[in-house]
């Protein structure tokens, strides 16, 4: 298995109470350990507004976050899980997406889904269109992006995008353009785009879940003729990992008392569950490593982290790049 690192960014509340001038530092500091250390890749979200309600609270913007880190970081791959198809021309897109490659010396992953956060749709002004017609951006989007990547020109005529001789020069470093990692389980469409233009997916760590959705992807992969095995099979998880279960019980305390100062109690409680329900691998290194060799077994390859307390606490980050990587690598 290999293991990225979200980089708290403000989207899940993560850098509440943290004086905005030193959001820069607490991000930028993680990352360098992180570059430093086990984790193979850096990861942010493409999002404008916090979860689970929109409050005032701060949002880092994915796109300058990436041209950020690979100006700051020296070894890391740095991605994001994933870029909203609709929120840029993927024309435009793929131009920042290069750029950010070479400022990198070829390290920038894309992660790239359709998009679903309605309320930061409609007040950015781009509407909410149905989930087909995002998906068929989604398919478009990404065809425009390989072209560009691999030719550093394209012209394409679809139903939603149009480009008529777009030079993206220069190309990204990378040979054969940026990896695309294509996230979502949406069965009919999403996994068929995946089968047909991924290197990776990223879809539920539920066991079940993730075993029914690779099933799907294999078909889609015989449907289209491609290569099921060369495709990475991804998970994102929630973590809290300590010491002993009454550490883990005093970290997930603190994750809530935190939030609890920004959002209603309800919310908090619901957010405290996702760290701890089935899309989590919370609890001792034992219990991780545990819920995580049942993901391996079943073909995960890929792991990117999320830890709420990051920003006000590394310790944790630390114990599971001390524990449980060596025993899953």
């Amino acid at each position: 298995m290999r293991f990225g690192l979200f980089i708290p960014q403000g989207w899940r509340l993560d850098l509440a109470g943290i004086d905005v001038d030193k959001h820069w530092p607490v991000m930028r500091d993680l990352a360098a350990y992180a570059d430093g250390g086990a984790w193979d890749s850096l990861w942010v979200y493409d999002h404008f507004h916090t979860v689970p309600m929109p409050t005032a609270e701060a949002t880092h913007e994915a796109w300058s976050l990436m041209s950020a880190y690979a100006a700051t970081t020296s070894r890391i791959k740095l991605g994001q899980m994933c870029t909203a198809m609709s929120y840029r021309n993927p024309v435009y897109l793929a131009k920042v997406v290069a750029t950010a490659d070479i400022i990198s010396g070829g390290r920038i992953q894309m992660g790239i889904g359709g998009g679903w956060y309605e309320h930061e749709w409609r007040a950015y002004g781009y509407g909410f269109p149905s989930a087909g017609v995002r998906l068929a951006r989604l398919d478009e989007g990404v065809q425009i992006m390989r072209d560009a990547w691999r030719d550093g020109k394209v012209s394409f005529a679809g139903r939603h995008y149009q480009v008529d001789g777009a030079i993206v020069a220069p190309k990204p470093l990378q040979a054969g353009g940026i990896p695309l990692w294509i996230a979502g389980g949406g069965e009919k469409v999403t996994l068929r785009i995946a089968a047909k233009y991924a290197r990776y997916t990223n879809f539920t760590p539920q066991p079940a879940g993730f075993a029914h959705k690779s099933e799907v992807l294999a078909g889609h992969c015989r449907a289209v003729g491609a290569d099921y095995d060369a495709i990475v099979r991804s998970v994102n998880v929630n973590t809290v990992i300590g010491a002993s279960d009454a550490d883990v019980k005093d970290r997930l305390r603190r994750v809530r008392d935190r939030l609890v100062g920004y959002i209603p109690q309800s919310a908090a409680d619901a957010m405290i569950r996702g760290v701890t329900g089935p899309e989590s691998a919370s609890g001792t290194a034992e219990q991780v490593i545990e819920r995580l060799q049942q993901l391996r077994g079943l073909g995960c390859e890929y792991v990117i982290c999320y830890f709420p307390e990051a920003a006000y606490d590394r310790s944790g980050v630390e114990l599971f790049e001390r524990e449980v990587i060596p025993a899953l690598s």
